[in-house]
């Protein structure tokens, strides 16, 4: 019953889940509220079961009980763009419009259980990733612009204890994603095409590997490694005007994540992670000139008392996506895409569509445990407001900026047997 009851909401969240989000890029800081609460952390040592399914497998080691966790994020961006780009040349003063996309829920859920005192298996099912924005109905200089990409990770790991301190793992990744299009732009004066094939969906795989350290409840140091995962999305641009709409290749990059963490007593732990985002090689972000990141999180837990742990943290990582002079002539000849794109374009695009930008994240959260078996954890994270503009290089007046703020709230209902 119970896992009849586990496999079927797995089913729910594969089908329901339709996010919007931009934080590290368009990933997420952390999943579950106890890594969110600490700023994302999780690699470096151990801050929760379900947690550890995502950030690092190895940890599946460090907790010897069954665990089951569901919950979600309520996510609240407030995003604004603005742009004086017409087909006849720039019209001041600028557009400048709010996106009614700012209120979204991600659900997550996800299972710890140790198959024995060596071996232990992990399961969970995360949206991690997704930007969007709607400015349908707005001045027409946004282009009746809206946009949503939405990603999933569905994730069976399994942990091998080598002893009282070295642990490995290794996790599969099986991704669904969703990208719904929809925009007539013009970037340039002789430069207009249209997006908006409809929403696409598609499938894809990926693997994780990861390396826990743990001296005797003291140190803790973590290491992992999670591959691209390569995704289709059919039919969603057509760039030379003629309805007949193109695919673009998507690519999640990869990333590799090494952390630190010391717990001085029962009371205190405190994390460090260091994560590197491979934007620059993968396929569609390569494309569209996002740049590699490397994410800092910093956070830590303090329990007065053995049944509430209170967290903070902070995350920190330049924007891909970059402003400045940009050419507006130029032939950027995007492998997906049967019209060429200019740098303008490509800013153009990536700051009204997918203005993934903001950089820096301030968290809070805490934790109370009911009972043996049940506990809640909550987070708040705020990102800071975000301006990122480009112009054109040649003088013509042309702009475009994109604004991203960030407000999220999530919760995670645990159970321990």
């Amino acid at each position: 019953m119970r896992k009849g009851f586990i496999f079927m909401l797995f089913i729910f969240m594969l089908f329901m889940v339709k996010i919007s989000l931009a934080t590290n890029g368009d990933n997420l800081i952390g999943v579950t509220p106890i890594s969110r609460g600490m700023g994302g952390i999780g690699v470096g040592m151990p801050v929760g079961p379900v947690d550890s399914v995502f950030r690092n497998p190895a940890w599946l080691s460090y907790y010897p009980n069954f665990h089951l966790s569901f919950g979600g994020i309520l996510f609240m961006p407030h995003v604004k763009g603005k742009t004086n780009v017409t087909p006849t040349g720039p019209l001041n003063p600028p557009a400048s419009e709010t996106s009614d996309a700012n209120i979204f829920i991600v659900p997550e859920i996800g299972l710890v259980n140790p198959i024995n005192s060596k071996l232990f298996f992990g399961l969970g099912a995360y949206g991690v990733s997704g930007m969007g924005v709607d400015y349908r109905n707005k001045d027409p200089r946004l282009a009746n612009m809206h946009t949503n990409l939405s990603f999933m990770r569905f994730i069976p790991a399994i942990t091998y204890k080598i002893n009282d301190n070295f642990s490995i793992s290794g996790a599969i990744h099986i991704a669904y994603g969703s990208l719904d299009m929809g925009a007539t732009m013009c970037s340039s004066p002789t430069n207009c095409w249209n997006a908006g094939g409809g929403a696409s969906q598609d499938f894809g795989i990926g693997a994780q590997i990861g390396l826990a350290y743990n001296f005797k409840d003291l140190l803790f140091i973590g290491l992992t490694y999670q591959t691209p995962v390569k995704m289709i999305y059919k039919d969603v641009f057509d760039t030379n005007g003629d309805r007949n709409y193109e695919d673009l290749k998507l690519t999640q990059p990869q990333e590799i994540a090494l952390g630190i963490g010391i717990k001085p007593n029962e009371k205190l732990k405190l994390g460090l992670d260091l994560r590197w985002i491979n934007w620059e090689d993968a396929e569609g972000y390569e494309d569209f000139q996002w740049k590699d990141q490397w994410v800092i999180a910093i956070g830590g837990e303090y329990k007065p008392i053995p049944k509430l742990a209170l967290r903070a943290g902070y995350n920190y990582a330049k924007t891909p996506i970059r402003g400045g002079a940009k050419n507006i002539v130029n032939s950027n000849n995007i492998p997906d895409f049967e019209t060429p794109f200019s740098d303008f374009n490509i800013a153009w695009f990536n700051l009204l569509g997918f203005p993934a930008i903001t950089e820096h994240h301030v968290t809070l959260g805490l934790g109370y445990q009911f009972t043996k078996n049940f506990g809640i954890d909550i987070a708040y994270k705020y990102a800071f407001n975000k301006k990122v503009k480009a112009t054109d290089n040649m003088g013509r007046g042309f702009m475009v900026e994109g604004q991203n703020e960030q407000n999220a709230i999530s919760i995670g209902l645990n159970w321990k047997f």
